[in-house]
């Protein structure tokens, strides 16, 4: 039986021959959608997971994972990694080129594909139903698609109505929920990135150390991470630069001497970073990854705050499906919003101060990554896990200090 087939049988009617009500019903299967998948099969919830694709699907990323998302994966979950990194190269525009080694490895990188599926089996193997090629167009809180004041109408494109107690939106950074939801946004950028195949020798070369170049554009960078037999290479700047944004990248992938070969994949993608006061529920509907604009907004990286506030959303979608009036369901979403803020907020909000340093001094940043040790040190443990941008502000005063003076008008 396919999971589409199961996922129509399981929930197919009620008890009383009704219209199956799902208990949580996630929309998108990406790492936020996945682990929220995930978290409320776990807890022996009927759980719906619904992906407008078909599995495995390509999906614009530079595919690093860092501490923190290895530490929010599935216990036992096995990384498909096609690289480990222990160095890293940082230039400036191309220039003062320095390159850093670590003796452990810093973090491993991965194929969005490989990964986005092993997390969806994973969801499937606790006990959540897949369904792929289903796009949703919209979610009902009230009217006629809605039996009661406990249910969800989920809409989806071919006119289906799909019933849950609780609704979790993880349907991208174009996320249809997010918009019945309300999210608010702070910062758009645009990342353009090419897959490029390379022969043994480039690839040797490249083996199991990443570039990081500080771009000429405010705010912007580029990246090298190696997979294997291709190289990843994408540049991110502030969204209405696209012009500027493609030149950087051709001239970035010339200047490494990779322009003679012929990327597989070429894409772009937007990100989009949520405002401190954007909401992340509405009634029974509650939204992460992407769909809440939940990313690190200094370098964008996105997996480990999907993976995070995925597990975080399907944990309390399962307390909102067993709500029985809307003032609890508030109280529930209000909790998942606190247990966010709380986290990943505060790890953002240093994130926002560390942007605004270098938008303004991108040549100090290299510096102090490149000729100050513990600056560098401090980089090491913030990508293995042990550390975070936040724990880094709170104990160490010359950042503390640096970043202060980037709040002074």
């Amino acid at each position: 039986m396919s999971s589409e087939q199961g996922a129509q049988d399981s929930g197919s009617a009620d008890e009383a021959g009704q219209e199956a009500v799902w208990d949580v019903v996630v929309v998108g299967a990406g790492p936020a959608g996945a682990s929220a998948a995930y978290a409320a099969a776990t807890a022996g919830r009927r759980v719906l997971l619904l992906e407008k694709a078909e599995l495995p699907r390509y999906k614009t990323c530079g595919g690093g994972i860092i501490g923190p998302s290895r530490d929010a994966l599935p216990p036992g979950f096995e990384l498909p990694l096609r690289d480990r990194v222990h160095a890293v190269t940082f230039s400036l525009n191309g220039r003062l080129v320095r390159t850093k080694r670590s003796r452990q490895m810093l973090f491993g990188l991965i194929n969005r594909p490989e990964f986005d599926a092993g997390l969806v089996e994973a969801a499937q193997r606790a006990g959540a139903q897949l369904r792929t090629g289903t796009a949703v167009s919209r979610v009902e809180q009230h009217g006629t698609a809605v039996p009661d004041r406990r249910t969800v109408a989920v809409v989806l494109s071919d006119g289906e109505t799909v019933l849950a107690r609780a609704v979790v939106g993880a349907d991208g950074s174009a996320s249809r929920i997010g918009a019945h939801v309300g999210v608010k946004l702070a910062q758009v950028d645009l990342g353009l990135e090419a897959e490029i195949p390379v022969p043994p020798e480039v690839a040797e070369d490249w083996a199991g150390r990443v570039l990081i170049d500080w771009g000429p554009l405010p705010g912007s960078y580029g990246w090298v991470f190696p997979k294997g037999d291709s190289l990843t290479v994408g540049v991110i700047s502030a969204r209405g630069e696209g012009g500027a944004t493609k030149r950087y990248l051709d001239d970035f992938i010339a200047r490494l001497g990779l322009a003679g070969f012929e990327p597989s994949i070429s894409s772009g993608h937007l990100t989009r970073c949520r405002s401190d006061d954007s909401p992340l529920s509405r009634g029974r509907v509650l939204v992460c990854g992407d769909a809440a604009g939940l990313l690190e907004p200094w370098t964008r990286e996105g997996i480990s705050y999907a993976l995070r506030s995925g597990r975080l959303a399907g944990e309390w979608a399962v307390r909102i499906s067993e709500a029985h009036d809307a003032v609890d369901a508030r109280r529930q979403a209000l909790n998942y919003a606190f247990a966010v803020k709380a986290g990943l907020g505060v790890e953002m909000g240093v994130g926002r101060r560390m942007m605004a340093l270098f938008e303004k001094r991108p040549g100090l940043l290299h510096a102090v990554l490149t000729t100050f040790p513990p600056a560098w040190n401090a980089f090491a443990k913030i990508v293995r896990g042990s550390s975070s941008l936040a724990e880094l502000v709170r104990t160490h005063p010359l950042a503390r200090r640096a970043l202060s003076a980037v709040d002074r008008p």
